[in-house]
């Protein structure tokens, strides 16, 4: 579609959303205080006038809320993942779902997906949006689906040569876990049918993409979602591997300034901003998702028109803020696949001594390298560690620890210890 075509489209559904959100009273609200009613909205250019909506909105509305539909409509609830307070839950009419399977079918399908394909979908299944989602998508495709969800890894590498999968889904940490299991086992990827992945629901790099595409011999494909917006498939990359594609008949994206709240030029990083144009359950204006990202509005040489949104670098909202300095954790990650003399499995640890924070990257070795001499050891820790100064403008001190000593993950990988916290804690 053209992109006069598609902001028209877009138009059109926005003012369809904020009518149907201002019979929401957390809205009706929120429209009042910024002075704005639905006939205010006349281009795309006014969206900026409308205002936010952050996660502690739906905690605060919970459960049902925020919703647009009445329950006698909505034959879905998913809830997030979070690890403190109530879950923030979310609605779908039958519509939402199809929206959304239709998503996914559009993301498998680029990635030469047809009905003939096995996809292993090792997302968790529940609450969580990851495997449901996954799962009536690649339905929608008419492919085979493998309902693995998480955890008991020996099994899953069993179906994945039994049942020859051609395309596997999961978190991208949880894909490294995978092979590395599977190696140990004895499993030649380079046997298995496996062509693509899709991993998301956690930041990852491209020195990570190039080990899970090694490891696993197929090609690794960035999707994103957040359960508030949709779930997996808000956007989805093409095997251009140059930023994932968003769903923008579905979801207006804007890149903001995470102080300000200002709008940002296309290219440049802040935090992305979505607003949902054809979701009837629980429709959201202006979500701050507190993910660090660009927008990329060039056309794609894979032919597709919208616009594609940079890898997620991060969080502005969990960032480590060590002696002034922001550090997001895919960029230690970034660093340390470079050498490829440790394994993709790491820990950082933040402590204070005194009024001094310190942060400490725990480094887990590969096999050859922790029988190597303790001078050979050095020299690699003062290189890492030279590297991380050089990227992040800090010191920090590495420690390496023996293979398979750092926890795995079969969800979203635990990558900080701040032990700050622990010791304010009265407990």
């Amino acid at each position: 579609m053209s992109r006069e075509g598609l902001e028209e489209l877009q138009l059109e559904r926005l003012k369809k959303t904020v009518k149907r959100v201002s019979r929401v009273p957390f809205y009706q609200k929120a429209f009042k205080e910024k002075g704005i009613e639905p006939g205010d909205i006349k281009s795309l250019s006014d969206l900026k006038n409308l205002p936010f909506t952050n996660k502690q909105d739906l905690r605060d509305n919970y459960p049902f809320d925020l919703f647009a539909a009445p329950m006698s409509d909505i034959v879905r609830i998913h809830a997030s993942s979070g690890t403190t307070g109530k879950p923030t839950t979310v609605g779908y009419t039958r519509k939402d779902l199809e929206n959304w399977a239709d998503m996914i079918c559009r993301g498998l399908t680029a990635a030469g997906g047809t009905k003939d394909d096995v996809v292993h979908v090792a997302y968790g299944y529940g609450l969580f949006t990851g495997g449901l989602g996954l799962h009536f998508g690649a339905e929608r495709l008419g492919a085979s689906v493998v309902p693995a969800s998480t955890g008991n890894t020996t099994r899953q590498l069993m179906l994945l040569q039994d049942f020859g999968a051609t395309i596997i889904a999961g978190t991208p940490s949880y894909a490294l876990y995978l092979a590395e299991e599977g190696i140990a086992a004895g499993v030649d990827f380079k046997k298995l049918n496996l062509k693509a992945g899709f991993f998301g629901a956690e930041p990852w790099t491209e020195n990570m993409r190039t080990q899970i595409e090694e490891k696993l011999n197929l090609t690794a494909l960035d999707i994103y979602g957040l359960s508030e917006i949709m779930g997996p498939g808000v956007s989805v990359e093409c095997p251009v591997q140059n930023g994932s594609h968003i769903h923008e008949d579905h979801f207006i994206a804007e890149i903001i300034d995470p102080d300000t709240g200002e709008p940002l030029p296309y290219g440049q990083q802040g935090e992305l901003v979505l607003t949902t144009i054809t979701k009837e359950g629980i429709p959201l204006i202006r979500y701050r998702t507190h993910d660090v990202s660009a927008l990329l509005p060039e056309k794609c040489a894979c032919g597709r028109t919208h616009v594609r949104m940079q890898r997620i670098t991060g969080r502005n909202d969990d960032m480590l803020i060590i002696r002034g300095v922001n550090v997001f954790p895919s960029q230690v990650e970034s660093v340390l696949l470079e050498f490829g003399e440790t394994e993709p499995h790491y820990l950082l640890v933040v402590d204070r001594k005194g009024e001094l924070d310190n942060l400490e990257v725990w480094v887990e070795l590969s096999e050859k390298m922790f029988s190597d001499k303790i001078k050979q050891l050095e020299g690699l820790e003062q290189r890492i560690r030279a590297k991380i100064l050089s990227v992040l403008n800090i010191s920090v001190k590495i420690k390496f620890v023996e293979p398979r000593t750092i926890p795995r993950s079969e969800g979203k990988a635990k990558r900080v210890m701040d032990r700050r916290e622990l010791k304010n804690s009265i407990f």
